[in-house]
């Protein structure tokens, strides 16, 4: 089975030359999410757009781990589309953080602790 980077590749491979070429893809699609993406393969041929919708049916995945399909730890957010809020997020964690890299101000007490509460398994992570 493909995925639809691989077919996008595929029919990128074709027609290469200065002869006209066709890409005929045939499938059996026996779910809804296999018929989506026939769909996508036959409205576009823009790379990006295909990885973004191919992003959506798949799922995430383990951005720290090694499954590259389903639902993420991170399950208060949608990575496309709260992208401007997270990078918000991003941009404000690290300026506190430079502020003050142990959170040890006494506003920063509770955020240290969730923190410790949360990534208690994975602080490593934070030394990325």
């Amino acid at each position: 089975r493909f995925g639809l980077s691989q077919l996008h590749q595929l029919r990128g491979r074709i027609g290469r030359g200065s002869e006209q070429s066709y890409c005929l893809l045939f499938g059996n699609p026996t779910s809804s999410v296999s018929n989506e993406r026939l769909k996508i393969m036959a409205m576009t041929s823009d790379g990006f757009k295909i990885a973004e919708m191919d992003f959506r049916l798949r799922g995430p995945g383990e951005f720290f781990g090694t499954r590259q399909h389903g639902l993420p730890e991170l399950r208060i957010s949608d990575l496309i589309k709260d992208f401007p809020i997270l990078k918000k997020a991003r941009s404000d964690a690290f300026e506190l953080v430079s502020k003050d890299p142990h959170l040890t101000m006494e506003t920063h007490l509770r955020i240290r602790e969730r923190v410790l509460e949360t990534f208690k398994d994975r602080l490593e992570l934070m030394n990325i």
